[in-house]
């Protein structure tokens, strides 16, 4: 079982900055992706940013720029540095975890962003 802790949420103006961090405990295998996804109200979750265990990241179209994902192995634990935040920005962040190996996944809780001024 794995364990997903999210933090770093919350109220920002337009073009502010939050960094939102996740750690993972539990039975960690050595290689996986983790990233943040979001969901804002009535629409689909999606992808936001991913890294992998050999530091490859991949992003959406629409934070290119303005997000950063990074991450601490030996603390299991990813990093979401937003800049630049847009409304459209608002959403619940979820962080996530899929292991190459065995292909499972799992889900954190969620932390709110919201992005008004």
């Amino acid at each position: 079982q794995v364990q997903l802790v999210e933090s770093g949420g919350g109220l920002v103006q337009p073009g502010g900055s939050l960094r939102l961090s996740c750690a993972a405990s539990g039975s960690i295998f050595s290689l996986y992706t983790m990233g943040w996804y979001r969901q804002a109200p009535g629409k689909q979750r999606e992808l936001v940013a991913t890294i992998t265990t050999g530091s490859s990241t991949n992003y959406a179209d629409s934070v290119k720029g303005r997000f950063t994902i990074s991450s601490d192995r030996t603390k299991n634990t990813v990093f979401l540095q937003m800049n630049s935040l847009k409304p459209e920005d608002t959403a619940v962040y979820y962080c996530h975890i899929q292991f190459s190996i065995t292909d499972i996944s799992y889900w954190g809780q969620g932390t709110q962003v919201t992005v008004s001024s």
